[in-house]
């Protein structure tokens, strides 16, 4: 038996897995940033472990795992390696909200993509940087379904998803929807381009993807809305998905600050390095206490226009905070922390991830500030 086949025996938490795989998951960290190389063994682990269907019901064949349950795994594992971690979340994300759906809204449509994951252990792929409100690409319509062509930026872990969870934008009658369905990676007009040359998360691999006149059959679509505007699956998916992304960027914040601590406690502490520790740890309280509220959020079990601003607006302050506590981390470790092997300055590129993902601050404030007056947030993202 393996050494991951031991853990996922010895128990079924997620947490626990990820722990007991931490140390082989950062022992390949540095070697895959400083290649531009995706994470692929340390994916291996994951699947291996069982953590790729940990969020799957345990009557549908999974873990059982909530989102709770999911943020601290990732969270653990972005202690680890930040790009494990944020590529991971994009799979994980994509399995958590199906899963609460069937958990809490008792939509069966889902059932059959839940069962897969935990039997067939696929990987779900996100084109969120591409498909947001508005979407993107074209689909247009022919016999017994949709030809789809479109370019999927930031679609982190491509190498090794199975399916990607996207969309493709129907003009008709002058209406524009957004029509959702998983395209399947191995299909012949679906291709991965080496486009992910980045300052951090450079082990993600979040290449683009391009479907070139795909076929999608009619019954595949799972979802037709309207573009542009908010719908009640993307409120789900708003207040689920960010606090499990923003999970591993805390792991990464941690681990930044322990790296200083340990670099700081090698040295005679003075006035200034007390203050700057105090600076850091607080910048660390703060986005834990961010996160904190954005889990809350999903605790409601009630998505909304509501629990979106509340996401959105921890999701900001928490990366605020996050970002604040790595600089504070490279202040402290003083030079020693300018050396690659120390481990900080990879925290230090990765952090800044964490100011790309939306609802960016401009278009979050805007929404927060419709929410406070009484306004519309309806075309607001």
């Amino acid at each position: 038996m393996t050494l991951t086949a031991e853990i996922r025996a010895e128990t079924r938490d997620a947490v626990t897995i990820a722990e007991g795989l931490s140390e082989r998951i950062a022992a390949g960290a540095e070697r895959a940033d400083a290649e531009d190389r995706f994470v692929m063994e340390n994916y291996a682990l994951l699947k291996e472990a069982g953590l790729v269907e940990a969020g799957v019901p345990r009557e549908l064949g999974g873990g059982g795992a909530d989102v709770r349950e999911l943020a601290a795994m990732l969270r653990v594992l972005g202690r680890a390696c930040g790009s494990t971690a944020l590529a991971f979340a994009m799979h994980t994300h994509q399995v958590a909200i199906p899963a609460w759906r069937w958990q809490h809204q008792k939509v069966a449509a889902v059932e059959p993509l839940l069962r897969r994951v935990a039997a067939e252990r696929i990987v779900l792929l996100s084109s969120g940087g591409s498909d947001w409100i508005n979407g993107s690409g074209v689909a247009r319509r022919v016999e017994g379904g949709y030809r789809v062509s479109g370019r999927k930026i930031f679609t982190s872990g491509a190498a090794a998803g199975t399916v990607l969870m996207t969309g493709a934008v129907l003009e008709e009658d002058g209406v524009r929807h957004v029509l959702h369905f998983g395209a399947p990676m191995k299909a012949d007009e679906v291709r991965i381009l080496d486009t992910w040359h980045t300052l951090g998360m450079r082990g993600t691999g979040s290449h683009d993807v391009v479907l070139d006149d795909l076929f999608v059959p009619e019954a595949a679509v799972a979802l037709k809305r309207k573009s542009g505007e908010w719908h009640p699956l993307f409120q789900t998916i708003a207040t689920i998905a960010f606090p499990l992304i923003y999970a591993a960027y805390l792991g990464v914040a941690d681990s930044a600050c322990r790296i200083a601590l340990d670099l700081a406690r090698e040295r005679p502490v003075t006035h200034d390095m007390r203050s700057l520790a105090g600076r850091m740890m607080t910048e660390l309280y703060g986005a834990e206490a961010a996160h904190a509220a954005m889990l809350a959020a999903v605790d409601r079990n009630a998505p909304s226009a509501e629990t979106v601003d509340a996401v959105m607006k921890g999701k900001v302050l928490g990366a605020d905070h996050m970002i604040r506590a790595v600089e504070l981390a490279m202040e402290l470790a003083s030079g020693a922390g300018f050396y690659r092997s120390a481990g900080l300055e990879r925290r230090f590129r990765d952090i800044q991830g964490a100011r790309y993902h939306a609802m960016q601050r401009g278009p979050q404030a805007q929404y927060a500030g419709a929410m406070a007056l009484g306004e519309s947030v309806a075309t607001v993202f």
